[in-house]
């Protein structure tokens, strides 16, 4: 019989092949809180431009959801994608 590698069917996933996962099926979601990470994902431009932009109103004000977490809301996100915001 040839040396020839196998591939482990029943293995879970690596940590790397979760996360490419993952990275390939990103979507915005509909309703919910969207963290900065997420968000500069689905925008065309910076996070220094993207404060730059919640502080002279050009775009949704985020919500400080505790003392460390600040999210803005998919819906507004949403909206301002589509030119209404």
């Amino acid at each position: 019989m040839p040396n020839v590698p196998t591939c482990a069917t029943n293995s879970p996933p690596s940590a790397s092949e979760s996360s490419l996962r993952y990275e390939n099926s990103l979507v915005l979601p509909e309703t919910g809180f969207v963290r900065q990470r997420l968000l500069l994902r689905f925008v065309p431009f910076s996070k220094s431009t993207l404060w730059r932009r919640v502080k002279t109103g050009e775009f949704p004000a985020p919500i400080r959801l505790s003392a460390g977490i600040t999210a803005w809301r998919a819906e507004d996100v949403h909206l301002w994608i589509a030119g209404k915001g």
